[in-house]
């Protein structure tokens, strides 16, 4: 387990606090304000941005004089030269600012905790951790966002429940803290305006792997939260923003010094994205998965993964003494049903109608499913030949398999799963209508994937292994071959996959 020990040079200020107080600030030498075209230029050319040249640049951005190609220079210009620590703070300072910041009552202040995620493959677990988190006497604010590149969105997921209403006023969302205890919004044009617009624009601007404005989108919309600890998901992997462990991990220590050096203590765990999450893949069908998770079953990955980020936070806000109680506390509210409960009334209070909102969080996995959207057609890809599951060049992929239908052949030996890539994955399925290419594009909310099969299992061959919902014709022969080369196939015995959590870095002690 690493933590960062870097310590500010002053008092941090107090949570929510954005005077600015709590960062050493930037000096600007200029007491003329610079154009955007000039701003830009500094950028590009590698040099440093002063303090009035960011809040500058955000202020274009959220009155409109900014030009969409403007931004989305400014924007290129941040990923190829890079923030320093004090820019950054900064800009994440100027983001909040942007917007109303949200006030609670003065009990509830050590009570206010969030999580947030740079994004995966299956990644449900905030629809899962929050309404946990309540259960355990939490108060959860989450402002989360849309789908950004490959990788799905909160909003999108929930969204796939008919009424769903991520857009609340700041008054609207301590109503639905008072009566759930979590909610989870969208950045309105009252919460953190300028970052829904940057968020928007790094989507299609090849922008979205950017350290410092990543740092800075997260830490913005947690910042006027006012919270007392937040806990951060960072991937890497194949499917993540990160390929490798080294490389989140330095994301995860400037969020974590960021986060220090505006008064909000920040933890952030490093875990795997080489695979899926869970067992299914899409908006409808994720929001599935996780019922199934708050009924205390579901993948074993996932309830892991939630459990250990929720100990985490419990512990850094004082809910409870180690890590490891905290995580039994919120193993008990998937268990004992207090989980699932909190999510109905987050539903319910957040525009669900109450009766579909009780059927969601009491019937079968199978009732659950008629009351989401579902897409018109289901196919199945089936486990290939041993000499296919190498990628033999010039080996056609397997035909499709109707979906239900009688299985083609008897089963043979074809190897143990070792990984399914979740980039192929996910990739053929944004393809197919999951994710958006466009800012504001509608998705095909019923599109999505099951896993049929399990990191570590045998698998025989002409077993199906994959079952992909789509609305379209048939998947493309394309298409079916990336999906099977998504599947690897070794020759060693049957294992038990490891957990995606890897590492937590810590904030400096209080």
């Amino acid at each position: 387990m690493a933590a960062s020990m870097t310590q500010g040079t002053r008092a941090p200020p107090r949570p929510g606090d954005l005077s600015g107080e709590g960062t050493q600030g930037l000096t600007d030498p200029s007491p003329e304000p610079k154009q955007l075209p000039e701003l830009i230029r500094v950028k590009r050319d590698g040099g440093r941005l002063s303090e009035a040249d960011i809040r500058g640049f955000v202020a274009a951005v959220v009155n409109g004089s900014a030009q969409g190609t403007q931004i989305g220079a400014m924007l290129m210009a941040i990923r190829l030269r890079g923030m320093d620590l004090e820019e950054t703070s900064v800009l994440t300072q100027a983001l909040a600012q942007s917007g109303q910041q949200l006030k609670w009552p003065e009990a509830w202040r050590q009570q206010l905790v969030d999580k947030h995620s740079t994004g995966g493959v299956g990644d449900k677990v905030s629809l899962v951790l929050a309404p946990a988190l309540a259960a355990c006497g939490c108060k959860v604010p989450m402002i989360s966002g849309r789908g950004l590149g490959h990788t799905g969105g909160t909003l999108d997921k929930l969204e796939s429940i008919p009424g769903f209403n991520v857009i609340q006023s700041p008054q609207q969302m301590q109503v639905l803290l008072e009566q759930a205890g979590c909610c989870i919004v969208g950045q309105s044009e009252q919460l953190v305006p300028a970052d829904g617009i940057l968020y928007a624009a790094r989507d299609v601007t090849a922008t979205v792997d950017s350290l410092p404005l990543i740092t800075a989108s997260i830490l913005s919309k947690k910042v006027v939260e006012g919270l007392s600890a937040l806990v951060i998901d960072v991937k890497f992997g194949g499917a993540a923003v990160f390929p490798n462990q080294e490389q989140a991990r330095e994301l995860a220590t400037t969020l974590v010094g960021v986060g220090a050096d505006l008064g909000l203590r920040v933890a952030a765990a490093l875990t795997a994205m080489d695979k899926p999450l869970g067992r299914c893949v899409g908006n409808a069908l994720e929001v599935e998965e996780a019922l199934l998770c708050m009924d205390g079953a579901g993948p074993s990955d996932l309830r892991d993964l939630v459990t250990r980020l929720g100990g985490a936070l419990l512990w850094l806000s004082g809910h409870a003494g180690t890590q490891a109680q905290g995580a039994a506390r919120v193993a008990a509210a998937l268990d004992d049903g207090s989980a699932l409960g909190r999510f109905e009334l987050m539903l319910a209070a957040q525009g669900v109608d109450p009766g579909l909102a009780r059927a969601l969080c009491s019937g079968s996995p199978a009732e659950r499913r008629q009351l989401l959207p579902r897409a018109r057609e289901q196919e199945e890809l089936l486990a290939p030949a041993d000499g296919e599951r190498r990628g033999k060049p010039g080996t056609p992929p397997p035909p499709p398999r109707p979906c239900p239908g009688p299985r083609l052949s008897a089963p043979l030996p074809a190897g143990t799963v070792e990984l399914v890539r979740a980039l192929p994955l996910a990739q053929v399925l944004h393809e197919l209508g999951a994710g958006r290419s466009r800012a504001g594009e509608p998705l095909r909310l019923g599109v999505g994937a099951e896993l049929l099969v399990d990191v570590g299992q045998k698998l025989s061959r002409g077993t199906p292994w994959l079952r992909v919902h789509r609305d379209g014709p048939a998947l493309s022969g394309l298409q079916r071959r990336a999906l099977q080369e998504a599947l690897v196939l070794s020759d060693r015995a049957p294992f038990t996959a490891p957990s995606p959590f890897a590492e937590l870095v810590l904030p400096p002690p209080q």
